[in-house]
């Protein structure tokens, strides 16, 4: 999916004892695309364990930046697809933290099913992405069962795809017999 969409910057986020497959995925997809892969890891343990079972898988190791999610995404601008593990107890502050590509990006929590618990509230898309006051919108969100669930959202670029505050837009039409220009207020 992430070189379907020409991914330029994919970012993960991957914990100790985590499944392996997806990054496999996100690293071919981003050689296919000439983009980068970056690899958020809550500590070296994790980090030395992610780049161990990515050699391992016959894959090269993407960049892998270690810390606490404030400091890292900080210097991510620009994601055009980005994959967080719902088991992370910090995966919302993950998706607020986003700085999204200017066309917009596609955001996918895996594990979603895990995620999900009468004792927690329900996950919503427009609560990670409308916060903040940005200009951004969820195009489309979509829930597929595969494993333990992936939940995915396509996000807007910036302006979310209105013309201004009123949603009106102008529009320019030539006539191709005689010439004239009409300009249209839609």
């Amino acid at each position: 999916m992430a070189a379907g969409w020409n991914a330029q910057l994919i970012v993960e986020t991957w914990s100790q004892g985590g499944l392996i497959p997806t990054s496999i995925g996100l690293a071919i997809a981003s050689r296919h695309t000439g983009g980068r892969h970056v690899c958020i890891v809550p500590d070296e343990t994790s980090g030395l364990e992610y780049g161990e079972r990515m050699s391992d898988a016959g894959v090269r190791r993407p960049e892998t930046l270690v810390g606490e999610v404030e400091e890292v995404m900080e210097g991510l601008e620009g994601i055009d697809f980005l994959v967080v593990d719902s088991r992370r107890g910090d995966f919302a502050r993950v998706l607020r933290l986003a700085k999204l590509s200017a066309q917009g990006a596609v955001m996918v929590r895996k594990n979603a099913n895990a995620s999900s618990s009468s004792s927690k509230p329900t996950f919503k898309w427009r609560g990670v992405v409308d916060e903040g006051g940005s200009r951004r919108r969820v195009v489309r969100s979509v829930f597929l069962p595969v494993g333990k669930g992936l939940d995915i959202a396509h996000v807007s670029g910036v302006g979310g795809g209105r013309g201004g505050a009123d949603g009106k837009r102008w529009i320019k039409h030539v006539d191709r017999r005689s010439g004239d220009v009409h300009v249209i207020r839609r």
